[in-house]
């Protein structure tokens, strides 16, 4: 199967250090909050304040990062974004156990953390490419998709116990870790890696080099409808969590571990997507897989609108979660190869840059909307209405197979 074929020591080690550094995130995962409400007796402003700043914030910050990456060896601003991440949350108990901790250093770590997680994209982004072969692309991709949501299954049970046991700063010590781990890992890939060449590339940043990641996705027939489409689907679906957390412990009166639950068992269906993705790619071809996966995740969103309480409801939950996350478990590593495929090697990190900074900023700003909208309509009809406008996204996936081996034309200008 070409699921289980190997694509090298190299990608093995990336792919280690990927799972260390997942597995990390899923272990501290809400850490911040929990320790804005437990330990700094914060309130929800305060909360959402937190949770949006860091997308946001984060988001505008990595935007001169992006032309720094793509004319940077990728493995030397992975590690480096690594051991950002590892001193930024280190702070977090080194202040924590001197008395210091305030909510500004959260805030500011948050922010810091979520400019280097895009940088760290990017440039790894860019190193897949140079280490896989095109034909190799989904496999590689499914396998982190795999990871990423075996980490979702396993990191927050995990974290969950160890904040019972050592209290919320804990799992933050251990996220830290696991970017230095991350960042080992990423430096045993070995090999010299070749600085990319300043063709055409100013010799130093300007002004316009800022949008070169955009104007290249908005000029290209394939990417732009698939731009738009991922980044409204995963805005419209993270947008409506909080809503939903709102319902489900407050009006129907869920249990905490009912609601945990609810989202830990259809993570399971992620797993399984990413595992069949490589196999449906090797019988229904690359694009036809896309666009059907990638219809069929936008189907699920509505029927959260009709929960209800007791056990019905929570079956509910976890049916369409389990739905929409193995559609998206499939579509994920399918859309992941065909844009690395569709973007010329010297574009990667900026492509990729633009499109984290525009998906991290619009779910910041849905979220934001989708909490004033709850706020007249209620939880039930704002989510209804995300429902009914994600049904729509189908449409802006690309209807031709548009793939071009950019990197099979030496040569070609790329202006």
């Amino acid at each position: 199967m070409g699921a289980r074929r190997s694509l090298g020591r190299r990608f093995r080690w990336l792919w280690a250090a990927y799972a260390v550094s997942t597995l990390g995130t899923w272990l501290a995962f809400d850490a911040f909050p929990l320790i804005a409400i437990l330990v700094l007796h914060a309130g929800p402003t305060e909360v959402s304040l937190l949770a949006a700043a860091g997308l946001a914030v984060g988001a505008v910050l990595a935007v001169p990062l992006g032309p720094w990456v793509e004319f940077s060896r990728k493995r030397p601003v992975m590690i480096a974004m690594d051991l950002v991440r590892f001193a930024a949350l280190m702070s977090v108990p080194a202040a924590f156990a001197l008395g210091l901790l305030g909510f500004a250093q959260l805030l500011v770590v948050s922010v810091v953390v979520g400019a280097a997680d895009i940088a760290f994209a990017a440039a790894a982004g860019a190193c897949l490419k140079s280490l896989v072969k095109p034909a190799d692309l989904v496999v590689a991709n499914g396998r982190f998709e795999s990871t990423t949501w075996t980490a979702t299954v396993l990191g927050p049970p995990l974290g969950g116990a160890a904040i019972g046991l050592f209290g919320p700063v804990m799992t933050v010590v251990a996220n830290a870790v696991s970017y230095l781990l991350s960042a080992l890992g990423i430096r045993a890939i070995g090999g010299r890696e070749p600085r990319p060449p300043h063709t055409g590339a100013p010799p130093r940043l300007r002004a316009g080099d800022l949008l070169d990641g955009w104007r290249y996705i908005l000029a290209d027939a394939a990417l732009r409808p698939l731009f738009f489409n991922t980044v409204l689907v995963n805005g419209l679906i993270m947008a409506t969590a909080p809503l939903l957390a709102v319902l489900m412990l407050g009006p129907l009166e869920f249990a905490p571990w009912q609601y945990g639950l609810a989202f830990a068992v259809p993570c399971l269906g992620g797993l399984l997507g990413s595992r069949l993705a490589p196999r449906l790619v090797d019988r229904f071809g690359r694009h036809r897989v896309m666009r059907t996966a990638g219809a069929l995740r936008a189907c699920w969103l509505l029927g959260l609108a009709f929960i209800g309480p007791g056990t019905a409801g929570l079956v509910l939950v976890m049916v369409v979660e389990f739905g929409m996350i193995t559609c998206m478990g499939v579509f994920n590593p399918v859309f992941a190869a065909y844009r690395l495929d569709r973007t010329p090697a010297d574009r990667v990190a900026r492509t990729l840059c633009a499109w984290s900074v525009t998906s991290k900023a619009t779910i910041a700003a849905l979220t934001a909307l989708w909490g004033l909208l709850a706020g007249v309509t209620g939880p039930r009809t704002a989510i209804a209405i995300a429902g009914l406008l994600v049904m729509a996204t189908p449409f802006l996936l690309p209807r031709r197979d548009r793939t071009l081996r950019h990197d099979r034309e030496p040569g070609r200008s790329h202006a």
